[in-house]
């Protein structure tokens, strides 16, 4: 049995929901001097980079990258951060991943930094699942998807091409 894959969103549209998700925060932030856009590693620190381009491009605001990196298969392990604490302390922050899938690497990352006061605290996805496991939601999202536990969303953001496939 072979597995097809639909794409769902191609690299323009991909790179239309980064600008308009750029905008959407921009529109919240819009009289902060900075934003910490915390991006989950891999796939989710592409699209914080991607974001802060665009970001770079529409508003004054300086946008500052944070990798988080928190093993997937055991987010109870430590989760670390490229910035200290008091570096996005009392800022604005938002926490940035490619799919919102079960919700449970969200959420841990939304733990994590809940030991920092911020001034507030946001969450954007590219992909969102209409099932999950925890109660976690997108502030920002490209697209929301109602799929079945059996599919699987992969969003492939290379230098050349962004696709988002559903298996």
């Amino acid at each position: 049995m072979s597995i097809t894959k639909n794409i769902i969103l191609n690299h323009q549209e991909i790179k239309h929901k980064i600008r308009r998700i750029a905008y959407q925060i921009y529109e919240n932030n819009v009289n902060e001097d900075e934003i910490i856009l915390a991006g989950i590693q891999d796939n989710g620190y592409i699209l914080a980079k991607k974001l802060k381009q665009s970001l770079e491009k529409i508003s004054d605001v300086k946008p500052i990258l944070c990798k988080v990196t928190i093993d997937k298969k055991n987010p109870l392990s430590e989760i670390k951060t490229s910035l200290k604490k008091e570096e996005y302390t009392n800022k604005s922050l938002v926490l940035i991943d490619d799919v919102l899938n079960s919700g449970s690497t969200l959420i841990y990352g939304v733990k994590h930094f809940l030991d920092v006061p911020l001034k507030q605290f946001k969450t954007a996805v590219l992909v969102n699942r209409n099932h999950k496991k925890y109660p976690v939601k997108a502030d920002f999202k490209g697209i929301s998807l109602s799929t079945s536990l059996h599919e699987h969303v992969e969003v492939i953001l290379s230098s050349k091409q962004f696709e988002a496939y559903l298996e």
